[in-house]
C-alpha cells in the first residue's frame, strides 16, 4: 500500500503520494464494487481522496460505517479502518467495529460516541450532496482531474492511462 500522508494540510481522507495523480472516490464501505475500487486505487501510486456517497436505498449499514470512518478519522485512523473494512467486508457489525477500534489502539468509547454524533452526520450529508452535485448516481463514482465523474471499478488499463496523463 502507498504511504499515507495524514497531515492536517492533506485532510483526514487523503492517502497516497503527494505527487501522484489526484483521484476522488465517492464510495460506500458496504459496496463490493467500492471495495474493489479502493483495493486497486490504494495499490496504485495515486493521491486518493475518499468521500462518502451513502444512499438511503442501501439501508442503514452504510451510514453506520460512514460514521465509524469519520470517528476513526478523528483519531487518525480513517485509512486503517477503511482498509480493514475493505479487507474483511464480512466484519462490519458493531462488535466487529469495537474490536477493530481496540486492535488499532483507538479510544473505543470515544470512537463509539463520535460515530453517532451530529458532526459525523454533517460530513456524511455534505459528502453526499457534493457527490450528487458532481454527477454521481451510484457507487463507486470516481472524479479525476478533468472533472468528469466515472462510475465503476478502475481496471489496470484505466489506472495506466491515468498515470500516463500525470
Amino acid at each position: 500500500m502507498p504511504a499515507d500522508d495524514q497531515s492536517p494540510a492533506a485532510g483526514p481522507h487523503v492517502a497516497g503520494p503527494p505527487d501522484g495523480p489526484a483521484v476522488l472516490l465517492y464510495g460506500d464501505a458496504t459496496c463490493p464494487r467500492c471495495q474493489q475500487a479502493v483495493l486497486r486505487l490504494r495499490a496504485a501510486p495515486v493521491r486518493l481522496t475518499w468521500r462518502h456517497l451513502v444512499l438511503r436505498a442501501r439501508g442503514p449499514r452504510p451510514r453506520a460505517l460512514a460514521g465509524a470512518l469519520e470517528a476513526a478519522g478523528r483519531q487518525d485512523a480513517f485509512w486503517p479502518v477503511l482498509d480493514a473494512l475493505v479487507g474483511d467486508p464480512g466484519r462490519t457489525e458493531d462488535p466487529d467495529l469495537w474490536e477493530l477500534a481496540r486492535r488499532l489502539g483507538l479510544d473505543v468509547a470515544r470512537f463509539d460516541r463520535d460515530r453517532r454524533d451530529d458532526a459525523a452526520a454533517d460530513v456524511i450529508a455534505a459528502d453526499l450532496a457534493a457527490g450528487l452535485g458532481a454527477g454521481a448516481v451510484g457507487t463507486p463514482a470516481i472524479l479525476v482531474g478533468d472533472g468528469a465523474i466515472e462510475h465503476g471499478i478502475p481496471d489496470a488499463a484505466w489506472i495506466d492511462a491515468l498515470l500516463a496523463r500525470a
